[in-house]
C-alpha cells in the first residue's frame, strides 16, 4: 500500500519516486521537465526544479489544478469508505474536525503513521 511506502521512505522521497514513475509511464516522453520544487527526479530527460513552480509556469499551474481536482475526487471516494473522517469536506487536511475524528476513531488504513501533528497521524493523500 502507498501509505506503507511513504512511512518507509518518507513523503519527499515517495513524491519524487511517484513523479519519476509517472514520467516513465508516459507513452510519449516529454522533451523537458519542470519539477515543482527544489529537487530533481531521476530521469535522463533534461529538467529544471522550479521553486513555486505553480506561480512561475502556466503549464505547472495547470498541472497543479488538475492534480488537485483528481485528489479531491479520490478523497470523495475515501469519504464513501470512511465517512467518519468527513474527507468530502476536509480532503484529508489536518483540520480541527479531522484531528478530532482521528482522536476519536484512530487512524484509518489510509492514514500515514509517520507524520505526527501532536499525537495524530494525518492522511496520506
Amino acid at each position: 500500500m502507498i501509505v506503507t511506502k511513504i512511512d518507509h521512505i518518507n513523503i519527499l522521497q515517495a513524491s519524487l519516486k511517484a513523479m519519476q514513475c509517472a514520467v516513465e509511464l508516459l507513452s510519449l516522453p516529454p522533451d523537458y521537465l519542470l519539477i515543482d520544487g527544489i529537487y530533481p527526479i531521476t530521469s535522463s530527460i533534461p529538467q529544471t526544479p522550479l521553486v513555486k513552480g505553480d506561480q512561475r509556469s502556466l503549464s505547472t499551474a495547470a498541472a497543479s489544478i488538475m492534480a488537485k481536482v483528481i485528489r479531491d475526487s479520490i478523497m470523495q471516494q475515501y469519504h464513501e469508505l470512511y465517512p467518519e473522517y468527513n474527507f468530502a469536506k476536509n480532503k484529508g487536511y489536518g483540520t480541527r474536525e479531522h484531528l478530532q475524528a482521528l482522536a476519536y476513531y484512530g487512524p484509518s488504513p489510509i492514514h500515514r503513521r509517520s507524520f505526527n501533528a501532536g499525537k495524530h497521524s494525518l492522511l496520506l493523500l
